[in-house]
């Protein structure tokens, strides 16, 4: 692409102010196809959890602009590709799950994309579907002469996806192997479907979309297209969607409210103006003038993407609510309403609980070893005094004046033990 290029569509000016492009495959008739209006475009998920986390944020957040810029998005389950596997960025073949098990985490995704998407029958309402309503169908025979014969072994072995696997000897199983051939064709039963012009996805699905650009064109002599953005990391250099305390759910049973805006408020100040172009609708102008604030004003920029990176995924309400807790609780020094809380028997804590127990249950930490070095390391705090002994007993003697036991780690991490 030539750094001259000035798109003309909303769809790819935006999709480059804001960050999201990495490589397209012919961009300049892409921005005359998305001039026309309409443009269908698709992104897939496969279900190999009950809900998404922050990582594939960025996919939906670009359906979101698609949908916003005139375009129709589709959101393809992978029902049918995640009983094969995607090997891409793995170094292990994937777990295989039962086929009970993907489709409850299918029902789990599809939860979370209509707080970002409209859905219906519109010409830019999306639509969801299940790429298991097609390649369960497929007679393999049939398969393999119709579309194999398009697909170079040389060349799928020369993809960053399978070539790294072979080079660590780690092995890839030719169940695997075939991800690419089906996702090429998931592209194709699209374009047939709904008329979808392009696949959007990470910057490690180049070589797969790709196939599909490919085998639309040589199958029914098809004019599709591909996008990939840029594999979006912290500024720290640690992977977008994982935190010391686990993965960042986008599904409120899995991580609640105030835990998903804490993540957000908590970004480290180099991220803030990248994430509110990509994770919110802040107009440009709002973004560059928070993104110059310096010192601690660079904080007010976080509680902005905060709250309207929360209020998108979680409601107004649970951002109000997760504002308010954190206004509370760091402002004001008290004790908000959506703190995280950890119940536990009276009778235990009559007796009393080692503190290193507590902080794990608390999930501060995944182990006791690890409980044990963090209270070491003076970062632990029984109502907002140090705790210098992990080993202490901590009891019914300890509730504070509200009744309940405030655990922290730093500054920002609190938990709240009631007995119960």
């Amino acid at each position: 692409m030539s750094d001259a290029f000035q798109p003309k569509s909303e769809f790819l000016r935006q999709f480059i102010a804001r960050g999201f492009l990495h490589q397209c495959t012919a961009i300049e008739e892409l921005d005359r196809e998305a001039l026309k209006g309409g443009l269908v475009a698709y992104i897939g998920f496969d279900a190999t959890a009950d809900s998404l986390h922050v990582g594939s944020l960025l996919q939906i957040m670009m359906l979101r602009l698609l949908q916003r810029s005139g375009g129709k998005p589709i959101v393809l389950m992978g029902g049918g590709t995640t009983k094969v596997g995607d090997p891409t960025g793995k170094d292990e073949s994937r777990r295989m799950l039962s086929a009970e098990d993907i489709d409850r985490n299918v029902e789990g995704i599809k939860k979370v994309f209509g707080q970002f998407l409209k859905f219906g029958d519109g010409p830019t309402d999306a639509v969801m579907v299940n790429n298991a309503d097609w390649l369960e169908k497929l007679n393999y025979i049939d398969f393999l002469r119709d579309y194999g014969r398009h697909f170079s072994v040389n060349r799928m072995l020369a993809f960053d996806s399978v070539k790294i696997r072979l080079e660590r000897e780690q092995p890839l199983t030719f169940l695997e192997f075939n991800y690419m051939i089906l996702q090429a064709y998931d592209f194709l039963e699209l374009a047939r479907r709904f008329k979808c012009k392009l696949q959007i996805g990470g910057s490690d699905q180049w070589g797969n979309i790709v196939n599909g650009v490919e085998l639309g064109r040589r199958v029914d002599e098809l004019e599709l297209f591909g996008l990939t953005t840029p594999l979006i990391t912290l500024a720290s250099g640690a992977k977008m969607g994982k935190t010391a305390a686990g993965a960042v759910w986008l599904n409120e049973e899995k991580l609640p409210a105030y835990d998903y805006w804490q993540f957000w408020r908590n970004v480290e100040d180099a991220d803030v103006g990248r994430f509110l172009r990509l994770f919110t609708d802040l107009p440009e102008t709002e973004v560059a003038r928070l993104e110059a604030l310096q010192g601690s004003d660079i904080n007010a920029a976080k509680i902005v993407l905060a709250d309207a990176a929360t209020q998108m995924c979680r409601g107004a309400e649970a951002a109000a609510a997760a504002h308010a807790t954190a206004q509370k609780t760091f402002v004001e020094g008290g004790l908000g309403q959506d703190l995280p809380s950890l119940d536990v028997p009276k009778g235990e804590l009559e007796s009393g609980i080692a503190a290193f127990e507590l902080f794990r249950r608390a999930g501060f930490a995944a182990s006791n070893g690890e409980a044990r070095r963090l209270i070491k390391g003076a970062g632990a705090k029984l109502n907002d005094e140090t705790i210098a002994d992990e080993n202490r007993k901590i009891s019914l003697a300890d509730l504070n004046a509200d009744g309940v036991i405030k655990l922290s780690f730093g500054k920002k991490r609190h938990v709240v033990v009631k007995a119960r």
